[in-house]
């Protein structure tokens, strides 16, 4: 198969999917090197294609209705769990965390977490990778880029923050 029909391929894949897809899978099902398949992602990239990476692997980012807003929330790796469930039990999705590091500058990570199933899936992650949460680079404090369909809920992931004590002030 010729890189760019493989390149069209994955495209399609990436539309289907509901979920990433790793960089694994897809190598074995065009069966190339992951090596490849961070080059294909690549070019895809460079060429337009709004694709993300996720830990868990790449999926297309997705035009979704609703409201945006960043907040700074601290923390410690303990109350993780209970960060983002706060988020997602209020109805937001937690699209990404930021923190800022004095070599780097502001480093994100992709999470999109919306549902309980994704916090077990991203707290497995945390267990078994040989990495530490970002938060973890800044004492703590991080921010959180949320989203929700309408005013009313950030307002109320907002209002469940700050009774929590997550909300950095």
């Amino acid at each position: 198969m010729r890189k760019e029909e493989r390149r069209k391929k994955i495209i399609l894949q990436l539309s289907k999917s509901d979920s990433e897809l790793s960089g694994e899978k897809l190598a074995e099902s065009f069966k190339v090197t992951r090596q490849v398949i961070v080059q294909d992602i690549a070019v895809l990239r460079s060429m337009g294609y709004p694709i993300i990476s996720m830990a868990r692997g790449y999926m297309l980012a997705k035009d979704e209705s609703g409201i945006k807003k960043v907040v700074a929330v601290k923390h410690d790796k303990d109350r993780i769990r209970e960060e983002l469930t706060t988020i997602v039990e209020n109805g937001g999705r937690v699209v990404n965390v930021i923190v800022e590091h004095p070599i780097y500058g502001e480093i994100t990570g992709n999470i999109d977490v919306r549902t309980h199933d994704d916090i077990e899936k991203f707290l497995g992650m945390l267990e078994t990778a040989s990495a530490v949460p970002l938060l973890s680079l800044s004492n703590g404090v991080h921010l959180h880029t949320i989203q929700a369909k309408d005013k009313e809920t950030m307002q109320r992931i907002i209002d469940a923050l700050e009774e929590k004590k997550f909300i950095l002030k």
